[in-house]
């Protein structure tokens, strides 16, 4: 089995396999190949196209290790490489090599946008966002003003809310809300949910 110790340039061989099978006659060639090994002329008669169109779609397919090629007399006989295919089948439909691909892709990106959009120079807020998603990124970055494992009361809770906006009342509501403080006594005492 090929080991992922690349993402970036396994995201690329991926892309490149997906592109290679991504064609109705590359996975009718890929089936026949899996049946029995063909020339060119042959997959052409089969499925009714063209030679040079044939040697396109195998390239496509050597390019990417899926097909090879071994001379018989006049002719190239080509194959599937079942192995090389398992392999490549193996990482596709494998959650963890999937979530791989994505291991340089900023996670935080529409938080930080969100953040921007909705903050002044100083980090105070321009509004509170109305739409869900939007509120939830603003709302882990208020959070991340509270020390985890530390109890606060309500004024202090306020002093801290009143540096991001005015309505501290609708942050610390929703920051409870949305399960990322949690209260008890009647609202004496706030605290960060890990």
């Amino acid at each position: 089995m090929i080991e992922n110790s690349n993402p970036v340039g396994d995201s690329i061989e991926l892309v490149d396999v997906f592109k290679a099978l991504a064609d109705s006659s590359r996975l009718k060639i890929v089936g026949l190949l899996a049946q029995q090994p063909c020339t060119v002329e042959q997959l052409a008669a089969m499925l009714g196209l063209k030679a040079p169109t044939i040697s396109h779609h195998l390239s496509k397919l050597t390019e990417v290790g899926l097909v090879s090629a071994r001379a018989e007399g006049y002719y190239n006989v080509y194959r599937l490489e079942k192995t090389a295919l398992d392999d490549h089948m193996r990482r596709i439909t494998s959650s963890e090599q999937i979530a791989a691909v994505s291991a340089t892709v900023d996670l935080d990106a529409f938080e930080k946008k969100v953040v921007k959009d909705f903050s002044l120079p100083d980090g105070k807020l321009k509004i509170i966002p109305a739409q869900r998603k939007k509120l939830e990124a603003i709302l882990r970055h208020v959070v991340r003003a509270f020390d985890p494992g530390l109890r606060y009361s309500e004024k202090q809770v306020n002093e801290i809310l009143s540096r991001f906006h005015a309505d501290t009342a609708t942050l610390r509501r929703e920051l409870v809300g949305y399960g990322l403080m949690q209260r008890e006594g009647g609202g004496c005492e706030y605290w960060r949910i890990e």
